[in-house]
């Protein structure tokens, strides 16, 4: 049976984020995950994961000036030096957690970008280097054009090359269901080609993002193809509730009453 990860970003925001974890645990989540912590003391979230008995399973490094419209820097020519601050940053914060796997956010620039495409092989092998000598796993995430236009790595195929040429047993992709739908269609197979470079699973309803089973996917049937494809790890819910985040979880109940027995 799946694993999910409530996503703080996006769900209970009926709370203040740090009362998020509690709302978490009280709907039947046993982990978390998150776009960005770095408003909060590390030591801040890790009481809380530790008080509520829950595992953080993901978040992201540093992506830059978020307020200022970037998403990520790891491809843009000339910040390498910044790169290498944000994942010390983000390894203090991987300490405190205890997650075991970080994401790394390409940011906007030209696919086809020579610079580009030399800035972010730089930055996603030293990355994952350094965290795969602190333990930790690194994953790259292809995003939609819809929800982030401009985005570098906007392509599963591609993200999987890279992953295939660098050889490094720590860099996986992280896998979001409904970013694949939007990108390439043609989920069930995918998940089972890709499934060897796995290192993370998000999902929400295409097209609006919205809880999982009320869009065009059959997320119940992606779920069980997790299981037999014999995913452990985690599923991350990283979609907008359409109306109230309890009074969505309707789709949850039945892993939730599986996972209590």
């Amino acid at each position: 049976m799946p694993r999910f990860a409530a996503n703080l970003t996006m769900m209970f925001t009926e709370h203040a984020f740090l009362d998020r974890f509690a709302a978490a645990a009280d709907a039947g989540f046993r982990a978390v995950e998150f776009l960005f912590p770095y408003e909060h003391p590390p030591e801040a979230i890790g009481e809380r994961l530790r008080r509520h008995g829950l595992t953080q399973a993901l978040f992201n490094l540093p992506p830059g000036d978020w307020a200022a419209g970037e998403r990520g820097i790891a491809a843009l020519p000339g910040r390498f030096a910044d790169l290498e601050a944000g994942v010390e940053t983000g390894l203090r914060y991987a300490e405190a957690t205890g997650v075991g796997r970080l994401h790394l956010m390409a940011g906007l620039a030209e696919p086809q970008d020579p610079a580009a495409r030399e800035a972010y092989r730089r930055a996603v092998a030293w990355t994952a280097e350094r965290l795969g000598g602190a333990g930790l796993d690194l994953v790259l995430e292809p995003i939609n054009a819809r929800n982030m236009p401009g985005y570098f790595l906007n392509d599963f195929g591609t993200a999987a090359a890279l992953i295939a040429e660098l050889g490094l047993p720590n860099l996986k992709l992280q896998f979001d269901l409904y970013h694949c739908q939007i990108l390439h269609g043609d989920v069930t197979m995918r998940l089972r080609q890709l499934m060897p470079i796995i290192g993370h699973v998000q999902t929400a309803s295409v097209p609006e993002r919205h809880e999982p089973g009320s869009g065009e996917m059959n997320d119940a049937h992606l779920f069980a193809e997790l299981d037999r494809l014999g995913y452990d790890g985690f599923v991350g819910c990283e979609y907008n509730p359409r109306a109230g985040t309890t009074e969505g979880l309707g789709w949850f109940s039945p892993y939730r009453q599986e996972a209590a027995r």
